[in-house]
């Protein structure tokens, strides 16, 4: 289990462009890891827009978004050109990451239970050290309290 203040543990996974990305290319930004279940459902797209409409902010406090789901990358590439997101989407079909991160958890839906991604954000900081994490994400209002998370640890 991954605790504040621990190193995020790196990875290498495609993104929406088929490119391959590594945790550590980020190393001197602060990253919002956000893992979230699907592509095009509702919660979901409600938190990606979120994170989009605050991108600019973000962006001012030398921070980089990545969202992860065990989506596909063509999954990610339509999800990401029908929202125009301007933020990379990172696709763990093999679930090592969100395995790695333990956001994969049992979860249950009209007493029927499965195995899915539980929504949680980790903030990393620009030496690459857990400063924040968000489990059991609510999407209400959660980019605004991340972003707000992420000027704190700029302005210190």
């Amino acid at each position: 289990m991954l605790k504040e203040g621990q190193p995020a543990p790196d990875f290498k996974l495609l993104n929406d462009r088929s490119a391959e990305v590594n945790l550590s290319d980020f190393r001197g930004k602060h990253v919002v890891l956000y893992f979230y279940p699907r592509d095009n459902t509702s919660g979901c797209t409600k938190e990606a827009c979120g994170f989009r409409d605050l991108q600019a902010e973000f962006e001012k406090h030398n921070a980089v978004i990545l969202g992860v789901s065990p989506d596909s990358v063509k999954s990610h590439q339509n999800f990401s050109g029908k929202y125009s997101l301007p933020f990379q989407l990172l696709s763990d079909e093999n679930k090592e990451v969100v395995q790695r991160y333990d956001v994969w958890k049992e979860k249950s839906m009209y007493g029927k239970k499965y195995m899915g991604v539980e929504r949680t954000t980790f903030v990393i900081d620009k030496d690459g050290m857990i400063k924040k994490i968000y489990p059991k994400v609510k999407v209400p209002q959660h980019p605004e309290a991340v972003l707000e998370f992420v000027q704190g640890l700029e302005a210190a």
